[in-house]
């Protein structure tokens, strides 16, 4: 396994500590860090986050969120968690006129109000625990469980983008993949050995894209 430099943008949002421990104990070198500088010339970006989406479009309003479009244009690996994930998008219904990167097109959109699992319980929102995804890329094992903490997930236009869904009171994209660019709506840090077994293959020589 190649591992190299990690460098995990620092948006002031969540525990980035403990998504920087999950990678070193996979073994990488990991830097906490908003300087557009170090960004540039770690091996490969992490960028995670929880909280607003309004705060992290204001955090990557100006040198960071540049500095995060030129790394994807160079084709170096790029993982996004949670609103890491939400902010490739160009808008989201929980901050309205806010604008992400625009890497993708498409927008994020908060969980209904009456959603009901199989049995027809009510689903709580915001999701929050353990839930499966379904998918056939070769990054994932089907049916692995993940942790989740979220109100929002993304809609792609490309559908195509998508390659792993969750079911919570219906199917909602929960991974995306594209040439460099993997990200997920659930914490591998969290993820126990499902995540880390997604974080080593982010990690490895094997392409993963």
């Amino acid at each position: 396994m190649t591992t190299g430099r990690v460098a995990i943008v620092d948006l002031g949002l969540g525990n980035l500590h403990s998504v920087a421990k999950a990678f070193e104990r996979a073994g990488a070198k990991a830097e906490l860090s908003a300087d557009p500088d170090v960004l540039q010339r770690a091996d490969r970006l992490v960028m995670p986050g929880q909280g607003a989406f309004k705060e992290c479009a204001h955090a990557l309003a100006g040198e960071v969120g540049e500095a995060v479009r030129a790394w994807i244009d160079t084709g170096r690996p790029y993982l996004g968690i949670c609103l890491g994930m939400q902010a490739l998008f160009e808008e989201s219904e929980e901050a309205p006129g806010e604008k992400g990167l625009g890497i993708f097109p498409g927008s994020v959109k908060r969980f209904g109000t009456n959603l009901r699992d199989a049995e027809g319980r009510k689903l709580k929102v915001p999701h929050i625990g353990w839930n499966q995804i379904e998918s056939r890329h070769p990054v994932f094992e089907n049916e692995e469980w993940y942790y989740f903490v979220h109100s929002y997930y993304c809609v792609p236009d490309d559908e195509s983008l998508v390659v792993a869904t969750t079911d919570y009171g219906g199917p909602f994209c929960s991974a995306i993949a594209r040439d460099n660019v993997l990200a997920c709506q659930f914490h591998p840090e969290k993820s126990q050995h499902a995540g880390a077994r997604l974080i080593g293959h982010f990690l490895g020589d094997v392409a993963w894209n």
